[in-house]
């Protein structure tokens, strides 16, 4: 039986190309997350500034608001494979330059925010042509709910690892080497996009369109149908009104909860821990459906334990909240990516793609600045609370809009064959009426 259960937890792995993307991945992602908590302390190191914070944020996040609906439409032209290749490459640069930076101590604060607007503009490309890549990697279409899954636990388990081994790298040789490894990890990822042998999905030519038309197509695409407009537009509220909490983790560690960069490093592994546990719940699911049904209970558990984090003052208690936030959070991005994934036509796949990156990662970008500003009025404590609160009305509007939003996706299923009962008995139907007219 656990074999059994292990065998489809992990089927996506069966191909040959997705699991090499996953080896290097897992490792890369590994020195991502170091690099995230470690270049957050360094600043608050030498500003001891909130303000600081969310601007660190906003400069790493604001690129994707900007340039990935742009990205997207020239994911969609380009060869997908070759430029996941060279913006791991420029990452990897960006990483070693870092580190150079920090282990010479000559490092300043505006060094800091230049190479995170840089990995920002990077990131802008890189996050959708890797979404779009993924349905690349599997030869069988019905195994990409469990690669997106899967993906989730890889970046989840890189969340777990990650911020655990910086924290104790931070305290006993600094925050330099954790940026080096960052960069030494990217040639893991690097390596195995060289050796895979990708059949990339036929496209259609771009034939002279602008980019601006193939832009607009997307939008209408995306916002023109409910049940992916929604997912985003909860993905936004979620990106401007809860993903701030990673720049306040910093304060809250070292003031409210009165620790230092092992504590911060323990929160953020809380937080991992519990997204992998939500990673590996939807991996172990062997359909799409009832996804729906679990978007809005995760984002309620998302806001729930925010307000939790932010009115505790008892580290046990604030690293069970992680916890669960991290289950909550990976549930409803896991399950609204798979979602996305499955109802998205292929030719607009890496501009909707793009857009889920935008709504998510984008806002997160002036909720980060917001969080800053609202932190230094009110303290990072409320702001969380205040955060969490703004989840949990957005989580009850999805559930009421739920009935209709299901509707409009079935007759898509039923044609996809993902609800196979129904599209037999329809066939069934049509056979019958056949027989009956002739």
């Amino acid at each position: 039986m656990k074999e059994r259960m292990l065998a489809v937890m992990l089927r996506a792995l069966r191909h040959r190309n997705y699991r090499l993307f996953f080896i290097g991945q897992s490792i890369s992602l590994i020195g991502t997350w170091m690099t995230r908590l470690a270049a957050t302390w360094l600043l608050w190191r030498l500003t001891h500034s909130v303000e600081m914070l969310g601007l660190l944020g906003f400069a790493g996040q604001v690129p994707t608001f900007l340039f990935a609906p742009v990205a997207g439409v020239w994911v969609d032209r380009l060869n997908r494979h070759s430029l996941l290749v060279a913006t791991q490459v420029l990452a990897m640069m960006q990483a070693f330059t870092l580190a150079a930076l920090v282990l010479s101590g000559s490092i300043v604060v505006w060094e800091i925010f230049a190479l995170q607007l840089l990995l920002g503009v990077i990131n802008a490309f890189d996050m959708p042509v890797r979404q779009s890549l993924l349905i690349d990697l599997i030869e069988d279409r019905a195994d990409l709910p469990n690669a997106v899954a899967l993906n989730s636990s890889m970046v989840n388990g890189a969340r777990l690892i990650g911020p655990s081994i910086a924290g104790l790298l931070i305290a006993w040789v600094g925050e330099g080497w954790c940026f080096f490894a960052d960069g030494v990890s990217y040639l893991a990822v690097i390596s195995s996009l060289l050796i895979m042998r990708v059949a990339l999905q036929p496209r259609a030519a771009a034939k002279g369109k602008r980019v601006l038309h193939d832009l607009h197509d997307g939008l209408r695409h995306a916002f023109g149908f409910a049940p992916i407009r929604a997912i985003l537009l909860l993905l936004a509220l979620l990106g401007l009104a809860g993903m701030p909490y990673r720049v306040l983790m910093p304060v809250i560690a070292a003031q409210t909860l009165h620790g230092g960069p092992h504590t911060l490093g323990f929160l953020m592994a809380a937080m991992g821990g519990g997204a992998l546990i939500g990673a590996l719940y939807l991996a172990s699911r062997s359909t799409v459906l009832g996804l729906g049904r679990l978007i809005p209970f995760a984002v309620a558990t998302f806001g729930v334990s925010l307000v939790g984090v932010g009115l505790s003052r008892w580290l046990p208690l604030s690293l069970l909240l992680m916890f669960t936030m991290g289950v909550g959070f990976m549930v409803h991005l896991a399950a609204s990516n798979t979602l996305i994934q499955t109802l998205v036509r292929e030719e607009m796949r890496g501009r909707v793609m793009s857009l889920y990156l935008m709504a998510f990662m984008g806002m997160a970008t002036f909720g980060s600045l917001l969080a800053g500003a609202v932190a230094a009025a009110v303290g990072a404590p409320l702001t969380l609370v205040g955060g969490g609160l703004v989840c949990l009305g957005g989580a009850a509007v999805f559930w009421l809009k739920l009935p209709r939003l299901r509707e409009q996706v079935r007759p898509i299923y039923i044609e996809k064959g993902i609800l196979p009962g129904v599209a037999e008995t329809l066939r069934d139907a049509t056979v019958l009426r056949e027989e009956v007219e002739r």
